[in-house]
């Protein structure tokens, strides 16, 4: 499963150092906006050519990795 996150670049000259997948000028948070916005894996392959299945994986998994961190409460 770790290998998915191999897909996620960060480039600090492309989109503002965002991560993007596999180091096109699509960004992770392109790809959750997009299923955020009701839109199927499907959809989102079709309208976005260049991506595959194993990226829209990587896209969530890198976004679920980033969220889940302790919050101490001090």
């Amino acid at each position: 499963m770790t290998k998915l996150l191999e897909r996620i670049t960060v480039n600090p000259k492309q989109c503002g150092g965002r991560p993007c997948i596999r180091g096109m000028r699509i960004r992770v948070v392109d790809v959750l906006d997009l299923l955020a916005a009701g839109l199927s894996v499907e959809q989102i392959l079709e309208e976005l050519p260049d991506l595959e299945m194993d990226d829209i994986k990587a896209a969530l998994m890198y976004a679920s990795r980033r969220l889940n961190h302790p919050v101490l409460d001090a």
